[in-house]
């Protein structure tokens, strides 16, 4: 999911009708790109250097939480519900930021329709919490380790990517560890993570927005074997439609990730540092120029 949670917004009501809000953001002159299912990220400057930060959305405390459901289930629409914003929240960590789109009062953030305020917290070198965000990024040679496409078509490529140029940058985490591993990325001996910009994967032939074309696109061609589809507005609101707002299955046995081969571009001489022998950087630089049929084909030599 992405960074600025209140403009990810479903696209489609169960009937089948677009929001006003997808309309009036123009989505059918947006951009559509496939929905990777992973856990949400973003880089920005901690300790004067890019850092990958991880999301982590303050929640409510018990009693809170329980006086909003009590309003939520009330049929009092017309009052609205007023936060404590300084008591009701459980703690979070002092490197905690709100994400970009967040309103403020009185100089506190406050929280969205679901009473969450989403955020992030920096990932340091060797988090335990979060190892898998930790595993793609080395700070000493600033990179992340990135799955795009390759520059010839119907081709991907994992390479490093140094994290000056995805700073403001936000990215979806995949792999063994995430999300049940959708893509069957490596294995419990040998995990393996990867970052995936957000609207890295244009999708090529989609649908129109109705939606029985949808749900034909979805369930008769492999471009569709995707989680979900996010349209890219002009106005840089995202616009969200997932196969289970259709009450179609997720994840799928055979993705359209997993379609395609995928080559790894690592030029070590370019980075000064020496990488960990057990790191994914140490792995993938092993690999260099190795060209794989399927994500889930790679192997690394024991």
């Amino acid at each position: 999911d992405s960074t600025d949670t209140n403009y990810l917004i479903p696209g489609f009501l169960a009937t089948e009708t677009i929001t006003g809000k997808a309309l009036e953001a123009d989505i059918y002159n947006a951009i559509p790109t496939e929905k990777v299912d992973g856990t949400c990220c973003y880089v920005t400057t901690y300790k004067g250097q890019p850092y990958l930060w991880a999301r982590l959305d303050r929640k409510p405390n018990k009693q809170a939480e329980k006086r909003f459901k009590r309003y939520l289930y009330s049929l009092e629409d017309c009052k609205e519900f007023v936060w404590n914003v300084k008591e009701d929240f459980k703690p979070v960590p002092d490197t905690w930021i709100p994400a970009k789109d967040i309103e403020f009062s009185d100089g506190n953030p406050l929280p969205d329709e679901n009473g969450h305020m989403p955020g992030w917290v920096p990932v340091e070198k060797n988090s335990k919490q979060y190892c898998w965000h930790s595993s793609v990024v080395n700070y000493e040679a600033e990179i992340a380790l990135a799955l795009k496409h390759h520059a010839d078509p119907g081709l991907l490529e994992i390479s490093p990517v140094p994290l000056s140029e995805i700073l403001e940058q936000t990215l979806e985490l995949i792999g063994t560890n995430i999300n049940a591993n959708p893509y069957g990325l490596g294995s419990k001996k040998q995990p393996l993570h990867l970052l995936v910009p957000h609207g890295a994967f244009e999708i090529k032939n989609p649908p129109t927005l109705k939606q029985n074309d949808i749900l034909s696109w979805f369930e008769g061609c492999s471009e569709g074997k995707v989680e979900g589809i996010v349209w890219h507005c002009h106005n840089g609101c995202l616009i969200k439609l997932h196969r289970h707002h259709l009450g179609l299955r997720w994840p799928l046995p055979d993705t359209y990730l997993n379609s395609q081969p995928v080559v790894i571009s690592f030029n070590r001489t370019k980075y000064d540092c020496d990488f960990e022998p057990r790191s994914l950087f140490h792995h993938f630089s092993n690999l260099d120029g190795q060209r794989f049929d399927r994500l889930k084909d790679i192997k690394f030599d024991a």
